[in-house]
């Protein structure tokens, strides 16, 4: 009921009467092709061969004078009431003034277009086609009343000047045209208008009046393309002289034009028609001077084109370098962060010697400060001083400028966030080479008092100490000391000048304070350091309090390897030193002495394998290790070790799996290790005989198998 029911959204009609019923598709039931196919350009052919032809209007013929009347005065009619409609529309005018023209009704005719310019005499258009009726119609003083009324209208429209201009030439009326180019070149109109008028009088031949006009012309358009057509004017009347006046004016007016490279190119290319190669040469090089590098692209090829066919190598190479100054500048007006276009510009400048160049490229290189102040922006930058400094150091040799270099360069590194020691280095050794030790060693000194680094003080330790200041040299490694207190290799380095000077008690006192602080960075090399310089000294029982006091703080497998060696070694030294006071036969040891040290060195192993057996049990590798070097010692010990007693504690090593796991949690599968089994472990694990058992049968089974 609500489908018959009137919407008031559709007025009296109802839903069912405004749905759309579309007609059920067809089911296909033979999907097979049709045995005749027919393409889609066939059905478009007829449908175009049984197109009915357009409906005419049957052709009109007028017999008589009354037919004739009645046929214009209808047109006429038809005509006016179309124009009463529709006024705005200049082509309904256009056709009735052509109609008026076709019935021979001149008069009519040219009022029609009179009362169309009456609606838009803005419309260049009417009068073109008002002045093409009259000089159809050979009617001379009307078109050139039209065209007076229309230049003085539209002053602007260039056409009209072309067609008034034109008509006075076909009519043969030279002066008229001249005197129509006149009031035309008096609204001082684009190029092309000047262009015009010089191409008519010099079809007429008046090539002075052309000259004038030209000078006019440059006057009005000072632009470039003006005076080389001037030039070239000049060139083809053979006015050499006159030519290269004009283009030496142009090159005093429009040297800083944007387009100046038109102006010099075509400059150079006249001289060189002219044979006159140095000209060319000259203009080229002061053209490249003044034009700013992103225009002079065509310049440059022109240049080096210019130079391969008449220059020397001297020239071709300017010309080439020139080519690639050129590319270099492109990069770094792209980028001027680019440190490395830089380097390869300054480079190039270095090749070819010009002193002011390469100083104004470094100037300009080093204004490119990093925005950011971090180090790692200012890594690449910093080389351009560091080259820049020693440009005029060995090159320039200018000491001074060299110095101002350094000294700038000092200033605008930021040393409170970060510093560059080899710039303070440079700095120093430069003014050590100018004998100027006290600049150097104030130079120092501000780079450790702003920005101390390991490499300053190591360099300044170095040169106090090539000078002989043993107390400059001290103060230095107490400063250096103060600064890094962990530094091991400053305090080895310390012990290491005071034992060069024989001061052992102050070596040892530096070891002692070295070995007393909280942190050190290496301090492996520190006590070994140490341990070497009272072995050198012949402390043995020192020595062994060191390395007692070094296992207090560390167990490591070095430590005790290190220990024992020095025990075996123990006896060697003790030897030498008596035979160096009895003068016996150095080659004879007691043997005596040799097994007490045997004896302190199996004792530390001993102890090294109670520790890692009880203390540290799951370092099994580190204590098959050791078992290994005890083994190698007893072994160079010859008749006096015992090899037997290493080998009752060396492990078996055996292959095993276990289960590993990904990041997760969830087991990945298993991998294979090695694992060491210590006799003695087997006594403490009764699993173990099972296995030791397995192995055993295993190893009886090859050994069947191969018999």
């Amino acid at each position: 009921m609500a489908a018959r029911e009137p919407d008031p959204n559709l007025g009296f009609l109802t839903k069912r009467d405004t749905e759309v019923k579309l007609p059920r598709p067809t089911r296909v039931k033979n999907k097979t092709p049709a045995p005749i196919q027919i393409t889609a350009e066939q059905i478009l052919r007829e449908a175009r061969e049984r197109q009915e032809p357009d409906i005419r209007p049957p052709k009109q013929k007028i017999t008589d004078h009354t037919e004739l009347s009645d046929y214009r005065l209808r047109r006429r009619k038809e005509f006016e009431d179309l124009i009463r409609r529709v006024r705005w529309n200049t082509s309904v005018w256009v056709k009735y003034a052509s109609w008026e023209e076709t019935q021979q009704d001149l008069a009519r005719a040219r009022s029609v277009w009179e009362r169309a310019l009456e609606c838009d005499y803005r419309n260049h258009t009417l009068w073109l086609k008002y002045a093409e009726f009259e000089m159809r119609n050979r009617c001379v003083n009307h078109a050139r009343n039209v065209w007076d009324r229309a230049v003085a209208l539209l002053p602007r429209v260039d056409q009209l000047w072309y067609k008034y201009i034109h008509m006075e030439e076909m009519l043969r009326n030279i002066a008229g045209a001249r005197q129509v180019f006149e009031r035309w070149m008096d609204w001082q109109p684009d190029m092309q208008g000047w262009l015009s008028y010089i191409k008519f009088e010099l079809r007429y031949g008046e090539a002075a009046r052309a000259r004038a006009i030209y000078e006019r012309l440059v006057a009005c358009h000072p632009r470039v393309t003006a005076w080389i057509r001037y030039a070239k004017f000049e060139m083809k009347n053979g006015e050499v002289a006159r030519a290269r006046a004009v283009y030496e004016r142009a090159t005093e007016l429009l040297a800083e034009d944007e387009e100046a490279e038109q102006l010099f190119v075509a400059f150079a290319e006249f001289e060189e028609r002219c044979k006159e190669t140095e000209r060319a040469r000259c203009i080229y090089k002061f053209a490249l001077d003044h034009i700013p590098k992103a225009r002079a692209e065509d310049l440059y090829r022109k240049f080096v084109a210019f130079e391969k066919q008449y220059g020397d190598r001297e020239g071709i190479e300017d010309a080439i370098v020139g080519k690639r100054r050129f590319q270099y500048e492109e990069e770094v007006k792209k980028n001027p962060l680019n440190y490395d276009s830089w380097f390869d510009y300054i480079r190039l400048e270095e090749n070819v010697g010009n002193k002011d160049m390469i100083r104004e490229v470094y100037e300009r290189a080093i204004a490119n400060v990093p925005p950011a102040e971090e180090k790692r922006y200012w890594q690449r930058y910093i080389y351009l001083w560091i080259n820049y400094a020693l440009y005029e150091e060995l090159d320039a040799k200018d000491m001074d400028r060299t110095r101002d270099v350094y000294r700038e360069c000092l200033k605008l590194i930021p040393h409170k966030k970060f510093s560059f020691a080899k710039i303070w280095l440079l700095a120093a050794q430069f003014e050590i080479r100018q004998k100027n030790l006290k600049a150097a060693r104030q130079i120092l000194g501000n780079a450790i008092g702003m920005a101390p680094k390991d490499k300053i003080f190591k360099k300044y330790i170095e040169i106090e100490l090539q000078l002989g200041n043993i107390d400059r040299c001290r103060t230095l490694y107490g400063k250096y000391l103060d600064w890094s207190p962990a530094n091991c290799y400053a305090w080895s380095k310390f012990a290491e000048l005071e034992r060069s000077l024989s001061e052992t008690e102050r070596a040892r006192a530096i070891f002692e304070l070295a070995i007393a602080q909280p942190a050190l960075d290496r301090p492996e090399l520190l006590w070994k350091a140490y341990i070497d310089f009272e072995i050198s000294e012949g402390e043995l029982e020192r020595t062994r309090q060191l390395y007692e006091r070094l296992l207090d703080r560390t167990k490591h497998l070095k430590v005790w390897v290190s220990y024992a060696q020095f025990e075996a070694s123990a006896g060697a030294e003790e030897e030498q030193d008596t035979d160096a006071q009895i003068k016996v036969e150095e080659d004879s040891l007691n043997e005596q002495q040799m097994a007490e040290c045997i004896q302190r060195c199996r004792g530390v192993f001993e102890r090294a394998f109670d520790h890692f057996r009880t203390a540290a049990p799951e370092l099994k590798e580190e204590r098959a290790m050791l078992l290994e070097e005890w083994l190698n010692m007893e072994a160079k010990f010859g008749n006096l070790g015992d090899v037997s007693l290493v080998q009752k504690k060396l492990p078996r090593k055996v292959k095993r799996k276990r289960a590993i796991a990904s990041e997760d949690g969830v087991p990945a599968g298993y991998e294979e290790y090695f694992d060491y089994i210590f006799p003695d472990e087997v006594a403490m694990a009764p699993n173990l005989k099972i296995l030791e058992a397995a192995y055993q049968w295993k190893k009886l089974k090859a050994g069947s198998d191969d018999d």
